[in-house]
């Protein structure tokens, strides 16, 4: 059952930065671009959490945790930049 919240998780994500980045091609709104940043940093995170705990149950993968938690602070990171310097 987790298995299927983890990928899930991992897609919804992966929908979301498409989403955001299509309309942004569509109509040059800076906040959507900056939302599609940081919903790919999101999927990142997803994707490795759902490596290390589906896929790798066994390995001791505590650098792919570092890794998930610094793609969402850097996704998290990149949309607080747009939102405060870049909308100016």
């Amino acid at each position: 059952m987790s298995q299927a919240v983890y990928i899930l998780c991992a897609i919804t994500s992966l929908v979301c930065t498409v989403l955001l980045v299509r309309a942004y091609r569509q109509n040059r709104v800076p906040l959507l671009f900056w939302s599609g940043l940081c919903f790919l940093g999101l999927t990142v995170e997803n994707f490795v959490l759902f490596l290390d705990k589906t896929v790798f149950p066994d390995v001791d993968l505590t650098m792919s945790v570092r890794i998930a938690a610094l793609a969402a602070l850097g996704g998290l990171a990149l949309l607080i930049f747009g939102m405060v310097w870049k909308d100016k």
